[in-house]
């Protein structure tokens, strides 16, 4: 398997609980519970790191791939695929702060 389609797998599993939560905040009628400013820069500070920290843990010798395991896009030294796990924690999480907040009808502690 190719790190390519692994990551196209941990892509539409965020993909899919995300379209959840939409669904739910939709029916709900609520707002998002969180910032869709700071959501993006978030992600795009999360993007940016991972592009310094994946290039320079590959440039030390850390790790490296196989190149027939690989799409061959690079970003300096770091694959295209690498992108994709905090891409994907980017689609998740939010996801599941609705699905598991009051407005996706979870029970938080503090309700009695």
């Amino acid at each position: 398997m190719t790190y390519l389609v692994l990551s196209a797998v941990f892509l539409g599993a965020a993909v899919v609980v995300a379209l959840c939560a939409a669904v739910l905040l939709h029916r709900s009628g609520r707002p998002a519970p969180f910032s869709w400013l700071a959501l993006t820069a978030a992600g795009v500070l999360l993007l940016i790191l991972t592009a310094i920290f994946d290039n320079l843990m590959i440039a030390v010798g850390l790790f490296s791939y196989a190149q027939e395991q690989i799409s061959g896009i690079r970003l300096g030294l770091a694959p295209l695929e690498d992108f994709s796990y905090p891409l994907a924690a980017i689609i998740l999480l939010p996801a599941l702060w609705i699905l598991l907040s009051r407005v996706g009808g979870g029970r938080r502690q503090d309700d009695h």
